[in-house]
């Protein structure tokens, strides 16, 4: 069964200048573009509008996601809940970045709940409730930078990894990614933006070919197809093999590197033989192996690594001409790490967990 969205109004949110202006408002519809999606031009109430908008308020459904909780890390960063319009919960973080030129990142949410059922990843188990509408995508942004900032697309890197698998509700995404990306509005750098995903073969292809195309990063995580399934169901219809090709046919930039996420979970999958296998599959592409140390939640059936495990492992990919990160766990103490958010969003609509 596929996921259900709500119907309803369309969202204003997911609306270009073209959109508007097909809907009735013909007197600079980007100039009304750019009004809704900067909030530095927003009142108390939102959106400042002009007095012919009467038309656009009308037409289109201009709600946002409201944050109905936030649990601050002693790290700075936040693990935001935000409700949408018929009650669906979803969680984001929110990153700052306190340099000599600071920055925020927002991790964001695709998907209520999520179909994959990967076994590290505390959505995983929620199964899929709905997919977020490209409406809700913009709206929980634009929420979170006017309550949390930063105001403006300059300071901001945006990242696909909340929750859901973004390439599972794809058209949403790009959708998303158009009025995100959009100079008349705010002007996202597409360079600033990383979809992540499990591997859906025929969504990497159809991002690939998107207008604002992002940068890609991978989950792998495992290197034998065996080994991967039992992590990731996923495998089973889109094995290694499969997705290495997709990669192969992705466009790269000039200086783009593809970013493959690998969790490393203790005792199962950083020994010797695994760095040699991985550091074949990433063998020719200008990559970026980002090792993400597994951080633990209620009811898992993994441990956490050692920082001796995860030093050794580094140290044997780099060995074998990998360019390696590790990543710095933020938002821990607020269950906002990698891997652990989930909400209790109960699952309406029947993907369970690994069904897809």
């Amino acid at each position: 069964m596929t996921a259900s969205t709500p119907v309803a109004r369309p969202s204003l949110w997911a609306q270009s200048p073209e959109a508007l202006e097909a809907a009735g408002y013909k007197r600079d519809p980007a100039h009304l573009f750019g009004r809704v999606q900067r909030v530095t031009t927003w009142t108390d109430d939102g959106p400042s509008w002009p007095k012919e908008s009467q038309v656009i308020r009308e037409a289109f459904d201009d709600a946002l996601p409201r944050i109905v909780s936030r649990v601050p890390s002693t790290d700075g960063s936040a693990r935001v809940v935000l409700e949408l319009n018929d009650g669906a919960r979803i969680e984001a973080v929110h990153m700052p970045r306190a340099t000599k030129r600071p920055r925020v990142t927002l991790c964001i949410s695709s998907q209520v709940g999520c179909a994959i059922g990967c076994t590290f990843c505390a959505t995983g188990r929620m199964g899929l409730v709905r997919n977020m509408t490209a409406g809700e995508i913009v709206g929980q942004c634009l929420t979170l930078m006017r309550e949390m900032g930063p105001t403006t697309a300059s300071s901001l890197n945006l990242v696909f990894m909340g929750m859901g698998e973004p390439l599972h509700n794809v058209d949403a995404v790009i959708g998303a990614l158009d009025v995100l990306c959009d100079v008349r509005g705010l002007g996202v750098a597409k360079s600033r933006i990383t979809v992540s995903t499990s591997g859906l073969v025929p969504g990497i292809d159809r991002l690939a070919s998107a207008k604002h195309r992002p940068e890609l990063a991978i989950s792998v995580n495992e290197v034998t197809d065996e080994a991967r399934r039992s992590l990731m169901p996923l495998t089973r219809r889109y094995p290694l093999a499969e997705l290495r090709g997709a990669l192969e046919r992705w466009p790269q930039r000039p200086h783009e590197k593809l970013t493959f996420e690998y969790v490393v979970l203790g005792g199962e999958n950083h020994s010797e033989a695994h760095a040699e296998r991985l550091a074949a599959l990433v063998r020719g592409f200008r990559h970026m192996l980002n090792l993400i140390p597994w951080n633990p939640w209620d009811g898992a059936a993994h441990r956490a690594p050692t920082d001796d495990e995860v030093a050794s492992f580094a140290a044997a990919l780099y060995a074998r001409g990998c360019l390696i990160t590790v990543r710095k766990t933020r938002g821990r103490d607020a269950k906002g790490a990698c891997g652990t958010l989930s909400t209790a969003s109960r699952r309406r609509v029947g993907t369970a967990p690994g069904a897809l």
